[in-house]
């Protein structure tokens, strides 16, 4: 009942859908998303205890770049359970975890037999990447902004 991306559900809503999970124990230091990984894309993780490292490659760099530190009550690996497509960032255990995975034919199993819960989940997981989506967008916005500063900065100190 932690704050989540699906506060939207009521309480007999999400038990529903904790039938169709299974619960899951992650050992400290287990990378369990791979960046770039096609085929085990079948998965997201319900995050209850502990704490995950998002981290990414960047080009130029020998060190991937830590994006984020997720807790409890953070869902993990839904694009790529929607998708299919490959993922998008590794996700490391950096403490011991206490989880709750649910898989694509669980997910299709939830879709058959019980439509309505499915399409609430489905809209809360559309709400999450929306937000995602967001923040990003203002990350990108801020970015372009610096690099446009620091264009005219090395401009104006360039003698013509």
């Amino acid at each position: 009942m932690a704050p989540t991306a699906l506060m939207q559900l009521t309480l007999e809503e999400a038990r529903v859908i904790v039938r169709y999970m299974q619960p899951q124990l992650v050992a400290k230091g287990t990378i369990f998303i791979r960046e770039g990984d096609a085929r085990d894309t079948g998965f997201m993780l319900l995050l209850l205890d502990g704490e995950v490292t998002v981290e990414t490659l960047v080009v130029s760099r020998v060190e991937p770049i830590t994006i984020t530190v997720l807790g409890p009550g953070s869902l993990i690996g839904e694009l790529g359970l929607l998708d299919a497509q490959p993922r998008y960032a590794t996700c490391i255990a950096a403490t011991p975890l206490r989880c709750a995975i649910l898989t694509r034919e669980a997910l299709n199993r939830l879709m058959q037999e019980n439509a309505p819960v499915a399409a609430k989940l489905l809209l809360a997981l559309s709400l999450r990447i929306g937000v995602r989506l967001r923040e990003i967008t203002d990350k990108l916005k801020m970015y372009v902004q610096l690099t446009q500063a620091m264009e005219q900065e090395i401009a104006s100190r360039t003698p013509h």
